[in-house]
């Protein structure tokens, strides 16, 4: 592993850790109604995109964190549709 890796690596880590502390506000408060859908579906497709560019590229820091990463937001968009009011 190259000291790129590591760096793609933490930069993947810093931004898929982000949304932790989103997806344990709305599983905690059973409301997801402050979190903006536009915001999830059009994030949700960047990642995925990013996704695709890292399996393209054969990249395991970027493939890894973005897969981690949809994984969260799927969490946050099932919690979204499941607690709508």
């Amino acid at each position: 592993m190259t000291e790129i890796d590591l760096l793609g690596f933490a930069a993947g880590t810093f931004t898929t850790c982000a949304f932790w502390p989103q997806l344990q506000k709305t599983w905690v408060s059973k409301s997801a109604g402050d979190v903006s859908m536009g915001m999830l579906a059009i994030f949700s497709s960047g990642v995925c995109l990013w996704f695709l560019y890292g399996v393209v590229l054969h990249s395991w820091p970027i493939i890894l964190t973005n897969f981690i990463t949809l994984l969260l937001t799927g969490a946050i968009l099932v919690l979204k549709l499941r607690y709508r009011v």
